[in-house]
């Protein structure tokens, strides 16, 4: 009798890995097809783009018109975890590229960032070479005078994995380091008994961690730029919400939330 019990229980045990690697494997199965199928940062699309993907949605579909009645375009990002601090970083630098002054500052500020890191008690190792990388974006982008040529380089080096993975990760440790040095601030929005550094070594310093409403206002601190977030869902009304962070500010990048995944919007 106890031997059988034990070979049942192997047998669960058993069952239940091949379960966990089947679910593993049908994920992995995903992430490929969702890597091969989409851009990392997309081209610009008409707002009616929208409209394919909730045909026969009446409530999207009206949320969609109520979009199109504020802006033009959209520009999708790959769903992986990443897609608030990617759009965030690309909507940001493609619009500075507009303004030589603005851009300028914006370089100051970055370039002062890593030593800021460096303070608060970030490993210099650990920094370095994801600064360097956001620091020769920068650099790549703003020597191009055109601006549209700009544009283009800027697209192109976002869509190449590991420049812009490394973007990201920047971003992420720039949000981390504005959260821990305002963690007075930011610690009531964080639930449960962890600290604000736990909060940030587990959701927002990992990659393809999804991003909430604390990440965008310490993301949108750090970086000095307001973000103006439209959240579509099935709410009842048909207009959709927006949200100005950090508040008070003027949004001068546009987002579009639809649950679980940020796009970039153009007036």
């Amino acid at each position: 009798m106890g031997d059988e019990v034990e070979t049942d229980t192997a047998a669960e045990g058993v069952n239940q890995i091949n379960q966990d690697e089947l679910i593993l494997q049908q994920q992995r199965q995903i992430e490929r097809e969702i890597s091969e199928t989409t851009a990392l940062v997309g081209d610009l699309e008409p707002i009616s783009s929208l409209n394919s993907e909730y045909a026969s949605d009446n409530v999207y579909l009206e949320k969609i018109k109520d979009l199109a009645s504020k802006y033009k375009h959209v520009r999708r990002t790959r769903p992986d975890g990443n897609c608030f601090f990617r759009a965030f970083t690309y909507a940001n630098l493609e619009r500075l590229l507009d303004n030589q002054d603005d851009f300028t500052s914006f370089y100051k500020l970055v370039e002062n960032s890593k030593n800021s890191l460096v303070e608060l008690g970030f490993p210099q190792f650990t920094v370095e070479d994801f600064y360097d990388t956001f620091i020769e974006v920068l650099q790549r982008v703003g020597e191009i005078k055109n601006v549209n040529e700009a544009k283009k380089e800027l697209h192109r080096l976002f869509n190449e994995q590991g420049y812009s993975d490394y973007m990201v990760v920047y971003l992420r440790l720039l949000t981390s380091g504005q959260l821990q040095k305002d963690q007075e601030f930011y610690s009531c929005f964080i639930e449960g008994d962890r600290t604000v550094a736990d909060f940030c070594h587990q959701e927002v310093e990992p990659m393809y961690k999804e991003s909430d409403h604390i990440h965008i206002m310490a993301a949108s601190a750090a970086m000095n730029t307001g973000v103006r977030v439209v959240y579509m869902d099935r709410g009842n009304s048909k207009a959709n919400t927006e949200h100005d962070l950090p508040e008070g500010t003027t949004p001068s990048v546009h987002l579009l939330y639809r649950p679980g995944h940020y796009d970039i919007l153009y007036l």
